[in-house]
Formats: structure tokens, sequence, C-alpha cells
């Protein structure tokens, strides 16, 4: 006798938030300007500009690029802007200062900047978790604060199995008859009295 297997998870108005879905899968890498100082100490700039004129730039295109100094050196913004032209006519996806937990942060930062939180008005939202480590900390706690101003609950997890966050409180003129409740025990008598 077949059964009727029905995928209520499918079918509810729960809605999922993947963070991971919003990374394009592109590398990331890091430019370090360091070899391209005199002892990877002092920025020459004659030199620095050969150098990065004759650096193949091809190899960062389509990677997501995280431009920082690896020395203490201490270099000019005007280094990391020439580099950041070259990588931007290079195709990087995207360019940032700083560590690659850093640009990755910051894509995050970006994405959930433009992303459409009214699609998620009033319904229940799990937050997909159990994945790899693309995803940075921050990405859910900026996510949470995002879906709080819409959704009607969160959840983190898995749908057939979420751990609940927060559910938006109820208006006092949604909510059962508590009202009501509170009348009817004022008449009662208090304990003790006769």
């Amino acid at each position: 006798m077949p059964q009727d297997l029905t995928n209520r998870v499918a079918e509810s108005e729960i809605a999922t938030l993947d963070l991971e879905a919003l990374w394009d899968g592109g590398a990331v890498t890091t430019f370090d300007l360091a070899p391209f100082l005199v002892e990877g100490l002092m920025l020459k700039e004659e030199s620095f500009r050969r150098e990065v004129k004759t650096h193949d730039w091809s190899q960062h295109e389509g990677r997501h690029v995280a431009v920082r100094c690896s020395t203490e050196a201490i270099v000019p913004t005007w280094a990391f802007m020439l580099v950041a032209t070259r990588l931007e006519e290079a195709g990087a996806a995207s360019v940032a200062f700083g560590t690659e937990e850093e640009l990755v942060r910051d894509h995050f930062t970006r994405v959930l900047d433009g992303h459409d939180w009214d699609q998620y008005e009033g319904r229940p939202v799990v937050v997909k978790g159990c994945s790899g480590d693309l995803v940075p900390q921050n990405a859910y706690l900026q996510a949470t604060r995002r879906l709080m101003g819409t959704a009607r609950k969160i959840m983190f997890g898995e749908a057939c199995s979420a751990v609940p966050l927060w559910r938006r409180p109820q208006p006092e003129s949604e909510k059962p008859e508590a009202a009501g409740t509170r009348a009817v025990s004022a008449d009662l008598p208090s304990p003790g009295a006769s």
C-alpha cells in the first residue's frame, strides 16, 4: 500500500536564509606588498612602480583579493590605491584592505546591506547553519538584527530541526482573552477572606 509522503517543511510558510549562498564561490587570496618593497621595509617609488607594472595581474582575475603589507613598513596610502587599480583592471571579484578574514567579513556586510529583507515579512525564518566555515559569525549577527525588523520568528539550523531564537511579541489586541481572565480573577475573594 503506497504511503503519501508529504514534505510538510517544503509546504510550510517557513523561509530559509542560507548565508553561504550569498557568496559567489570565488577564491580568496592575499596580495602582500612586502615583496615589492626594498628589503620588505622601505618603499622606493620608482622600483615599486616598476614591480607593479611587471607583475602578472591576470592571476587575480575572478578572485577576492585582500591587500596588505605583512611587514612593519610604513606604506603610503597611494601604494595600496595603485595596487587596487591593477587588481580592478585585472578583473578581481573584489578588493579590500586587510586580511582574508576581514575581506570576507566586508563582503558579507555589503551583501547583507543590499539584501531584500522584505521577503521575510511576517514569516518564520530559519537561518541555515551547520555548513562550512566560510560565513563569519558577524554575518549571522547582522542577519539576526535585520530579520528582527521583518520576520515573525527566527530559528537557526535546518527547517526540520531548528533551534528557536526569537519571536515577535504579539500586539495586545491580538493576545488571547488575557484581559477577560484578569477581570474574572479580580472578582474572586482573596485567600483567607471570609
